[in-house]
């Protein structure tokens, strides 16, 4: 909220003028001080005067309004590190999630603006493994044993590559510099931690952990708390 003018200090009052009136002083305005009435004592002035030194309180809101936003600020910038990883995943932490046919990600359709168009237009297809080598090629990677697949700027399981592959997670991964999506992951939940917001292991999964982590500094800083490493994100962090 924007605060009012601050009060000036040390203006004297005219010279010869009377008593303060019991009017309250317009806010923002120092109060009037009149004239010390016998050695050491002053009069106050009547009424609900402005505190001298301290700034005058902007009117809230209406009920019902929220108050806008504020504009998130790039952090600042966070160099890429690579992470010694574990082979095996800890699924006691990040648990596998289950392949769903054309699932779309809830809440996405409220999620303005291109950045977030990969996450709009997200519905998960099951291929088996020529389809995917058909489709890119060379834009695929393995973490953890399981393929993903690279497309406009970001990660993404490609479901049916393996029928049994192992996923945390079943969304985009902003491709951050170009890294592979663990460790990508892995540079998010280090940077979190570094922020207070992360309080888990970095092992390169999106868990339950790390989607609330992600979902918290998202609240706290003004984006759409999608629970998911967009670029939006980790611009804001510093991750660009």
């Amino acid at each position: 909220m924007t605060t009012g003018k601050p009060m000036e200090v040390g203006k004297p009052t005219g010279a010869g003028k009377g008593k303060a009136t019991g009017k309250p002083t317009e806010v923002g305005k120092p109060a009037k001080v009149s004239k010390a009435k016998g050695p050491g004592k002053a009069e106050t002035t009547t009424g609900t005067a402005a505190q001298i030194g301290k700034p005058a309180k902007a009117p809230k809101p209406p009920a019902g309004v929220k108050p806008e936003k504020p504009a998130v600020a790039a952090g600042k910038p966070v160099k890429p590190q690579h992470f010694k990883l574990a082979k095996e995943p800890n699924m006691a932490k990040a648990p596998a999630v289950k392949f769903q046919q054309g699932r779309h990600i809830e809440g996405s359709e409220h999620w303005q603006g291109q950045q977030y168009a990969a996450f709009r237009n997200y519905h998960s297809e099951w291929h088996d493994q020529g389809w995917w080598h058909n489709h890119y090629r060379n834009n695929i990677t393995f973490v953890f044993g399981a393929p993903y697949y690279f497309n406009a700027g970001y990660w993404f399981p490609a479901w049916g590559y393996y029928p049994n592959a192992y996923y945390a997670w079943d969304g985009p991964i902003y491709a951050y510099h170009h890294l592979p999506p663990d460790q990508v992951i892995a540079n998010v939940q280090a940077t979190l931690q570094q922020q207070g917001y992360y309080h888990g292991d970095v092992d390169g999964l999106v868990g339950p952990l790390t989607r609330a982590a992600l979902a918290d500094y998202q609240r706290d800083h003004g984006l759409y708390e999608t629970a998911a490493i967009d670029r939006p994100t980790l611009e804001s962090l510093g991750m660009s």
